[in-house]
């Protein structure tokens, strides 16, 4: 029968720094679909003010999710810190 494992460590405040921004990466590929949507329906023949709504709408939905998720994530990381350790 094999030994049991140890108990694993909680990742040091180290570690959690040096995690990928996969907010910022979300958020960057939001932005790049703003610009490149606009662009696109310019190409097919999409009238310019239905071309920049398009953008527009898209900007704030983006803006919406950027502000979202940092939210959650700040709160996140505040439950974090208030959680007891056994």
């Amino acid at each position: 029968m094999p030994a049991a494992r140890p108990p694993a460590a909680p990742p040091s405040p180290r570690a959690a720094r040096s995690a990928p921004d996969t907010v910022r990466d979300v958020i960057g590929w939001g932005v790049f679909g703003c610009l490149l949507v606009p662009v696109v329906l310019l190409w097919c023949g999409t009238p310019p003010v239905t071309a920049a709504g398009a953008g527009l709408g898209l900007a704030a939905v983006t803006g919406t999710c950027w502000a979202l998720l940092r939210h959650f994530e700040r709160a996140s990381a505040g439950a974090e810190r208030r959680t007891p350790v056994d």
